[in-house]
């Protein structure tokens, strides 16, 4: 990549891919912190080529990761998939030249071959991490894991466990702590302007489409099938507190209940799918003929190949996607509340709220020097020795991932950490994101035994 069209990636990923933990000036002009992305980003890779990647799970997330190759040809490349439905395993060979035989059906087959690349990138559903997991280390891949780590404590230990044993690297997807929101948010925590941070207040406002679409019909419905949502939801929620405060939890008290998304709640006479003549299907704000065949949103799980009206009609008609909200198998709360207590005496609260009409996680942080308050999109703090009240904005900033940005933030630096052999390139190491795992398995505990307290201690 000439330096022309490197400044030009660079501007459009801008703070994203600022690395190991260096944040940029918020003020600081384009130019300046341009010219400072270049020198960072612009430093040969270790090995002369770029790191070779296979994907395992090649939905939504995985292509997402994946499209960072794309565009960073000279630093990430993917030579392999396993995807055990056709069409999508097709278009992803495709999309980067893969050979015939790199394609897998399923991640089993990957590793019955000697190891063929640097990584793995683990984007299987969550009942699908621990196996890929286990197999891949012992191989020595380093590996990109989609959150949630596994589905139990002791899963995500054996993880933790092996990959020390055999000193892989193995970066979990906290892509919040990649964005500049949280990184801009993480460096004012850290510098002191707001004292000693007494409490943190914290909000999810999942939206209720999101919520009736991922966690009502989709994967992450049932915990069984995937984790409670304390975990597939909020485990960023739990490792955003853990980084800011930057001290280990203690305790835990939760509460949260299923309480909208239920049987009884269903319309007079409904059947059973929202396309079978449903009486209320007018005005509800869930009816899936509104929201996949009308305004086409959330079609990443439906695997259509086409895309066209039949086609959505069809997987209306034939998956849980076109089944009313209120006769699904699904268990997870749609609000939850848990307050955390931290060493030293920090507390925080943190709640999950399906019934929003919004996104974007709010956040306020009580300091013994200041107050800050942000949104996703602005943060605002005040110093109390001063009063001086500094504003700092999204709006200046370029964001060409997902998740504000964080999906390619957390690749570049998983690149480097692993052509490097230094973990400490990563923020999200999974040594890192275990306490916050496990906030989240002791309040989902606390939870089911009505809000007792709960340790939280590692072992």
């Amino acid at each position: 990549m000439n330096k022309t069209s490197r400044r030009t990636a660079l501007k459009s990923i801008g703070t994203l891919v600022a690395g190991a933990g260096i944040a940029r000036n918020a003020w600081a002009t384009e130019d300046q912190a341009t010219s400072y992305l270049e020198e960072y980003t612009g430093l040969p890779l270790p090995v002369g080529r770029p790191l070779t990647a296979i994907v395992i799970g090649a939905g939504n997330r995985g292509n997402v990761y994946a499209g960072y190759a794309l565009n960073f040809p000279e630093e990430f490349k993917i030579v392999g998939v396993a995807e055990p439905v056709p069409f999508k395993n097709e278009r992803f060979a495709k999309a980067h030249n893969i050979p015939d035989e790199n394609r897998f059906k399923t991640w089993e087959d990957v590793f019955k071959r000697p190891k063929f690349a640097d990584a793995v990138i683990i984007t299987t559903p969550d009942n699908l991490h621990y196996g890929p997991a286990m197999a891949a280390i012992p191989l020595g891949y380093d590996m990109i894991l989609e959150k949630v780590v596994a589905q139990s404590w002791k899963e995500c230990s054996d993880i933790l466990k092996s990959a020390r044993k055999f000193k892989t690297i193995v970066a979990v997807c906290h892509v919040l702590r990649y964005t500049a929101y949280f990184r801009k948010l993480k460096e004012i925590c850290d510098s002191g302007v707001l004292g000693e941070i007494l409490s943190v207040q914290h909000l999810e406002p999942v939206e209720h489409i999101h919520m009736s679409h991922s966690f009502v019909r989709g994967p992450w419905r049932n915990s069984k099938e995937s984790n409670p949502m304390i975990l597939s939801k909020s485990c960023h929620d739990t490792d955003i507190l853990r980084w800011l405060i930057n001290r280990p939890a203690t305790r835990v008290s939760s509460f949260g209940h299923l309480s909208f998304f239920r049987k009884e709640n269903a319309p007079p006479d409904s059947p059973l799918r929202c396309s079978q003549g449903c009486p209320a299907e007018k005005d509800c704000p869930y009816s899936a003929l509104k929201i996949y065949l009308k305004n086409k949103i959330y079609l990443g799980h439906l695997n259509l190949d086409k895309g066209t009206d039949e086609e959505i009609l069809d997987r209306l008609n034939t998956t849980r996607y076109g089944i009313c909200v209120f006769k699904q198998d699904n268990d997870v709360v749609d609000h939850q509340i848990s307050n955390f207590e931290f060493e030293g005496g920090t507390t925080a609260s943190f709640s999950m709220e399906a019934m929003t009409h919004y996104g974007g996680r709010r956040t306020k942080i009580m300091g013994t020097r200041g107050h800050l308050t942000g949104d996703e999109n602005e943060l605002e703090y005040c110093e109390f020795p001063t009063g001086k009240i500094t504003k700092w904005s999204m709006r200046d900033v370029p964001v060409t991932s997902g998740h504000g940005g964080g999906d390619y933030g957390l690749v570049h630096d998983f690149v480097r950490a692993s052509l490097n052999k230094d973990p400490g390139m990563l923020t999200s190491t999974i040594q890192a994101s275990m306490e916050s795992h496990l906030m989240g398995f002791m309040a989902e505990k606390s939870r089911l035994e009505n809000g007792k307290p709960m340790e939280i201690k590692l072992t």
